[in-house]
């Protein structure tokens, strides 16, 4: 029996005039938003559980196009349902089962490629929130084609070839995430401080829950505003550093 994690009510968010365009490419669809100037340098965008159509993450693909990169997020579930609100959280084993975040090599190489020969990108990073965090921290031990990562709340798993990242890679989390205990933070610190031979930070947020860095200004709550503009100004740091 697994508690629902999304502790805002994913039900109660604003509507969102999205500034990009969706295309298809082979057999993904995918969401587009270009900086206003050419540029060799993108980012992939890997959307949560609620999919790629999802207004919080297309506010992200924009907010990060803004800063200079062809942004892109990709659907991921390659047409299936993603999972809704209104779902029933004893469901959610089974859904998880058909959306594997460690199944997304040959997507990711889709669109490496779509970014490469179509976009003229030189440089790629990847983000990701929630599943999609859970997505790049596998991606990042993968794929050396990613330049840089940033895993957002994804759960971890403890194995040893967890640690062994490529590229560098940067964590983020919030202090009251009940999906993933600071036990746990702890320990990937402790072992990539032994395995990774890479740039890597973790970053806990004071006060956060789970799903906190996706929200759009709107529907943030004025005392969670600052943890929620410093985690992404974080990750786009991060990224500029790298990328």
């Amino acid at each position: 029996q697994m508690a629902d994690p999304f502790l805002y009510d994913t039900g109660e968010r604003s509507h969102y005039g999205c500034l990009g365009h969706e295309v298809q490419i082979e057999y993904i669809k995918a969401y587009v938003c270009r900086p206003s100037f050419p540029t060799d340098k993108a980012v992939i965008v890997v959307h949560d559980i609620f999919g790629w159509q999802f207004p919080d993450i297309r506010y992200i693909v924009d907010l990060v196009a803004g800063h200079g990169y062809i942004t892109i997020c990709p659907d991921f579930f390659k047409g299936t349902k993603p999972w809704t609100p209104t779902d029933h959280w004893p469901d959610f084993p089974d859904w998880l089962k058909n959306h594997d975040p460690m199944k997304v090599d040959k997507e990711t190489d889709v669109v490496l490629n779509y970014l490469r020969e179509e976009c003229g990108a030189k440089k790629i990073a990847i983000v990701g929130f929630s599943w999609g965090g859970m997505a790049v921290h596998h991606l990042m031990l993968k794929n050396p084609q990613l330049t840089a990562g940033v895993s957002v709340y994804g759960i971890i798993r403890d194995s040893e070839e967890r640690y062994n990242l490529l590229n560098p890679t940067f964590f983020i989390f919030g202090e009251k995430d009940h999906t993933i205990s600071l036990d746990q933070i702890f320990l990937l610190e402790d072992k990539l401080n032994q395995y990774c031979k890479v740039p890597y930070k973790i970053k806990v947020y004071p006060g956060q829950v789970h799903g906190f860095a996706e929200l759009k200004p709107e529907d943030m709550k004025p005392e969670d505003k600052p943890y929620i503009e410093e985690a992404r100004r974080d990750m786009i740091d991060w990224i500029k550093k790298f990328v």
